[in-house]
């Protein structure tokens, strides 16, 4: 019996723009190839009224418009029947969640069952949605943007570089940036020398080694400097002083 793909399962009322950039390079590629599989699905389908409307005025007054919690909540309870016996984890794509990381990244891509990613527009979703199916609210970072769409096309490209036979080589992912708290070193290729600069002797040079540790070197160099938040997890988990 075939193993089913891993499933992600998107809430939008955007479907159009799905797979979009999920549809090229090498997530495109496992796409094709059934590595994986995607549903964009259309809110607007579970409107009740003639003219498909899916959001309101919030109660207690204020700007914009909330998705009405009987449409969406419609949609997910009817993504969710379609996924049983699976049991998905159920995402919303929100300013006001967890921030993403690579270990959530990580998590998320292990959860075999697969993703259901609710996607928000207007002013948001009405939090009784999110109450009752004990959604996982997640940021991709301290900004707004004017969806949910492109939040989860970042948390689904992350996930699926750790899921089977998306990327050609495990050595790629453990030598990105944000693994164990540090940022990638620099890289170089050719032509040897370009605008004056050039390859650092140290890669040229054939030894492994020292190309390792001055790989190592700069990768600290960069954390400690861009991102100090990271060089002190990274300090505190190897014992360093900071």
């Amino acid at each position: 019996m075939t193993k089913a793909p891993w499933q992600a399962t998107v809430l939008t009322l955007y479907p159009h723009m799905f797979p979009g950039p999920l549809g090229q390079a090498v997530t495109g590629r496992a796409l094709e190839a059934n590595a994986w599989a995607l549903q964009a699905v259309n809110i607007r389908d579970y409107a009740f009224d003639k003219h498909g409307s899916v959001d309101d005025t919030p109660y207690g007054g204020g700007a914009g418009m909330v998705m009405r919690a009987d449409v969406v909540g419609a949609s997910v309870e009817d993504a969710l029947i379609q996924a049983t016996p699976r049991q998905p984890r159920c995402v919303y794509l929100s300013p006001k969640g967890k921030p993403f990381t690579t270990a959530l990244a990580k998590e998320l891509a292990s959860h075999e069952d697969g993703l259901v990613l609710l996607c928000g527009r207007f002013e948001g979703i009405d939090q009784r949605v999110l109450d009752h199916h004990n959604m996982e609210e997640i940021s991709i970072g301290d900004y707004v943007i004017s969806g949910g769409e492109l939040a989860a096309m970042v948390v689904l490209d992350a996930c699926l570089r750790y899921r089977p036979h998306v990327l050609g080589s495990a050595a790629s992912l453990e030598e990105e940036s944000f693994n164990h708290n540090l940022l990638e070193y620099p890289q170089y290729t050719r032509p040897v020398e370009w605008a004056g600069k050039k390859v650092p002797d140290v890669l040229q040079s054939g030894d492994h080694k020292k190309i390792d540790m001055w790989r190592h070197q700069q990768a600290e160099q960069t954390t400690q400097a861009r991102r100090p938040d990271l060089w002190t997890a990274y300090c505190n988990e190897k014992g360093l002083e900071k």
